[in-house]
């Protein structure tokens, strides 16, 4: 691909996310209850998709500190939408996973996350929402290989 053009996506890529991830992150913060943060929240939407985690675990895919995670699960816990779980072979791992209570707060954000997200989507005819999310989820698979730390030869950068 041509430098001028690649650069010229970039920045479009950049601006839109930044419009998108700001508002979006708004919306979503309006929706929550006082008590519950976007991390918070996405942190048990997460352990509601894989079921239970280790502190470790979240703290890479969320690609911040130990010491950031633990602040969340501590905080997730006091409020009772965690629970800690020994792992029955191993004394040393301790595994997260929802409560009942946290459970269910995710399902009630994730349904008004849906409406939310509906009033956009709506907007785009079905093959325009299907290709959008085949190439948003491409990238999403390349950052998740390590796909962008490679240059055209293939050497990290």
């Amino acid at each position: 691909m041509d430098r001028a053009l690649l650069k010229q996506i970039i920045d479009r890529y950049e601006a839109a996310d930044f419009i998108v991830h700001r508002r979006l992150n708004a919306m979503i913060r309006e929706l929550m209850p006082d008590s519950l943060t976007i991390d918070q929240f996405s942190t048990l939407r997460y352990l509601r998709m894989k079921e239970k985690s280790t502190s470790s675990e979240l703290a890479d895919i969320f690609c911040v500190g130990k010491s950031s995670i633990t602040a969340i699960i501590t905080r997730l816990f006091d409020k009772n939408l965690i629970q800690r779980l020994p792992d029955d072979k191993d004394r040393r791992v301790t595994y997260l996973a929802l409560t009942d209570e946290g459970f269910q707060m995710c399902e009630l954000m994730e349904e008004k996350i849906q409406i939310l997200l509906a009033k956009f989507i709506t907007h785009f005819d079905e093959q325009e929402a299907l290709s959008f999310i085949a190439t948003f989820e491409k990238l999403a698979n390349r950052m998740m290989q390590g796909e962008e730390y490679r240059d055209e030869n293939g050497t990290e950068a």
